[in-house]
């Protein structure tokens, strides 16, 4: 059996902590353990589970650019005392990847994976400090990862040989259950309204005051018969739930917190709406799509996400009202069609794609060192 070590900001609920996970849960884990290394005081969520399926979990302190000799003492203490370990180091936060990385290749770890999992980054100081850390990382890692064009450019630079690999679901896990949809929503409370939904973190990259400017619009067209469903936590919820109550729509607005069983809510959801400023690649749409869902999304994010006939991008030029329109446009189509027969754009079932973390376990395998036929999927 060999170990790999995944470098992630935590172990919370994120978009690349739950990829990360779909991933370990469907490995065949008496050939590959994944153990962690994230922040220190950041979401230990899936700790238990992890431990559970034989992995463990290391701190780093967090990196505040003035304690960058601490940061890389840190490092360099780590990889001394663990680098035989480990056949792999899969690095998932790129913005100190230049750090940790290039100590590990020289302590000894045979393969270095940088992986890049957004397109953009905050504005300000933390994103110039991002930007800067993630000069030449190209050069400072064996091989790079992108889950999409858009994050391997931004990250890498243009040109860079990186192998796109999308964020992937287990696609049987979000089929469509009209009984989970009634019931999900008899739980909040929902009846006859229209149901529009968002799954994410609030933090700036996902745009929470244009759905909730989206949301007002789109009330005057269903005549206030609808709800507003947001899952997730973060640094702005207080924020965004402070200007709900600001523009009129406190009651009709459900902040609902972290939620780690998902399938429920896209069921019961009418519509999601996914304005982001940027992203990597939302497994947050992708799960939609799974299960049959209508999504609005901003053009900013990757196209490689319009896996279906049922997302559709909107450029974030257009006014709030254009946005509820279209919203309008997707639900009622959303009612005309069978949600449990998904099919991608190209024809084939979403669980044949490397959409679906079934088709990428034999591509780790084989990157990790453990089979001899390496798949390729380069942009």
């Amino acid at each position: 059996m060999i170990r790999v070590l995944q470098v992630l900001g935590s172990v919370g609920l994120g978009g690349a902590e739950s990829r990360i996970m779909d991933l370990y849960r469907h490995m065949d884990r008496e050939k590959i353990q994944f153990d962690f290394l994230i922040t220190r005081g950041n979401s230990e969520y899936y700790k238990d589970e992890i431990e559970s399926l034989g992995g463990k979990v290391y701190y780093l302190p967090a990196f505040r650019v003035i304690n960058y000799s601490q940061y890389r003492k840190a490092v360099r203490t780590f990889f001394r005392e663990n680098a035989d370990r480990y056949a792999a180091v899969h690095g998932h936060m790129t913005s100190t990847a230049a750090i940790y990385l290039p100590i590990a290749k020289r302590e000894g770890v045979p393969l270095t994976i940088a992986h890049a999992r957004s397109a953009g980054v905050d504005p300000g100081l933390k994103g110039y400090v991002t930007r800067l850390f993630r000069l030449n990382l190209r050069n400072k890692c064996d091989k790079m990862l992108a889950c999409s064009r858009e994050a391997g450019e931004s990250v890498f630079g243009k040109g860079a040989d990186f192998v796109f690999m999308p964020n992937a679901i287990d696609s049987r896990v979000f089929a469509y259950d009209k009984g989970l949809r009634e019931r999900t929503r008899e739980k909040y409370g929902i009846k006859d309204e229209i149901l529009i939904g968002h799954v994410g973190s609030f933090r700036y990259a996902k745009n929470h005051e244009w759905v909730l400017k989206v949301f007002k619009e789109f009330l005057k067209l269903c005549d206030g018969n609808a709800r507003l469903f947001l899952a997730g936590d973060g640094e702005r919820r207080e924020e965004m739930t402070r200007l709900a109550q600001e523009m009129g729509l406190g009651s009709s607005v459900i902040f609902a917190g972290n939620i780690s069983d998902t399938p429920p809510i896209y069921d019961a959801f009418d519509c999601l709406l996914f304005p982001s400023r940027y992203e990597g690649m939302p497994g947050t749409v992708v799960e939609a799509a799974a299960s049959g869902l209508s999504c609005l999304i901003s053009d900013s994010i990757t196209s490689q996400v319009v896996i279906t006939d049922s997302v559709v991008a909107m450029s974030l030029e257009r006014s709030a009202s254009e946005w509820a329109g279209e919203l309008m446009r997707l639900i009622e189509a959303g009612r005309m069609r069978d949600r449990g027969a998904v099919v991608c754009k190209d024809g084939r079932d979403l669980a044949d794609t490397m959409y679906d973390v079934n088709c990428q376990v034999d591509y780790y395998m084989t990157l990790y060192g453990e089979k001899q036929d390496e798949d390729s999927h380069k942009t």
